[in-house]
């Protein structure tokens, strides 16, 4: 079922029917449902029997393959690292039909094999469907390889690209696809799908800066015990940042935290929105990421200095940079809290 904010542009996919370009772009931020929109769109092409609202029927021969991943003429694009990863965007595709190398990015032999396989004819009818996400994780030659496909496209073969930096990827493989961008869904469409999916999703729903597929995810995973943690850490009138740098390298290292996805890039990247939003309400603004916790922040307004609150969060955007460099995990940590740690009258760290 398609969401509530992606409808419109559903409608208008089916709208083109045959005028349908070869090849599509589908652009925004993580977490709005791209992926999503892109597994309908390839299952209503490939489907023998589409219903009336242009979904998939589920019950051919080409939608049972599909659903049980085995469909010859479906081939998805993407990085082995996708495999165990984030997209805090979207719940990651099942694997179909395409080359992985041990990598984070798509590789040209990955786009050779596609080449290779849509060299010879479909296996069942003439539509083919290539999915490839994210399209940014293609370096230079593996654009280039697959520019060559978009200039002579294969006969009945749709391309379905994915992006959340469309800037990273080449202007010739922007210009060879249609774009179609996704935006940020609306208040009410959100009041809405918050009612559908429950109100405690509302926490998570914020500090995903008001993306609903990564918020549901993160709760999927485990976030909302996550967040709860990380507040009671940060919200306590007094810390000692060495002490509380050794409890969350344990907890990134605790098999709860493995097996669900939590890890340091998601940590720092919290702690960047928790910083902001105590800088905001310092200076009179709205809290943004951790509306339920205002009072907390309040508290801890009231000892936080403006100006070393300042420097922490601009630190905070430097440290968030080098946040995947290989690094002493237990150092990194107790750095990062001990900034935070400055920003506050009468700390001694």
């Amino acid at each position: 079922m398609i969401a509530p904010w992606l409808e419109s542009y559903w409608q208008r996919l089916i709208d083109l029917d045959q005028r349908l370009p070869h090849a599509l772009l589908f652009v925004g931020p993580p977490g709005l449902g791209k992926r999503d929109l892109v597994e309908h769109l390839a299952a209503r092409l490939l489907c023998d029997t589409p219903a009336e609202n242009g979904a998939a029927c589920g019950q051919c021969a080409a939608c049972r393959w599909r659903l049980s991943g085995n469909h010859p003429d479906l081939y998805r694009v993407v990085p082995a690292s996708a495999q165990d990863a984030e997209e805090g965007d979207e719940a990651a595709p099942a694997a179909e039909s395409t080359a992985k190398a041990k990598s984070s990015q798509i590789l040209i032999d990955q786009i050779r094999e596609i080449q290779d396989a849509l060299a010879v004819t479909g296996h069942h009818g003439s539509r083919r469907v290539v999915i490839i996400d994210p399209a940014e994780a293609m370096n230079v030659f593996t654009a280039n390889a697959l520019l060559k496909l978009l200039e002579e496209p294969p006969a009945g073969c749709s391309f379905l690209l994915v992006s959340s930096a469309p800037r990273r990827l080449l202007p010739t493989i922007r210009s060879r696809c249609q774009q179609w961008a996704v935006g940020r869904p609306g208040a009410r469409l959100l009041e809405q799908w918050l009612a559908a999916e429950g109100a405690a999703l509302a926490p998570l729903l914020t500090l995903c800066g008001g993306m609903p597929m990564a918020a549901k995810r993160l709760a999927e995973q485990g976030g909302a015990a996550w967040r709860d943690r990380f507040v009671k850490d940060l919200a306590a009138g007094g810390f000692d940042p060495l002490r509380l740098a050794g409890q969350w390298e344990s907890w990134l290292k605790s098999k709860d935290a493995l097996a669900g996805g939590f890890n340091l890039v998601m940590l720092v990247d919290w702690f960047q929105r928790w910083v902001s939003d105590l800088a905001v309400f310092k200076l009179g603004g709205v809290v943004r990421f951790f509306p339920d916790q205002t009072a907390a922040l309040s508290d801890l307004a009231k000892r936080a200095d403006v100006a070393a609150l300042s420097n922490c969060y601009n630190e905070t955007l430097q440290i968030r940079r080098v946040v995947t460099h290989p690094l002493n995990l237990r150092l990194f940590l107790e750095d990062m809290l001990m900034r935070y740690a400055r920003a506050f009258k009468g700390s001694r760290n």
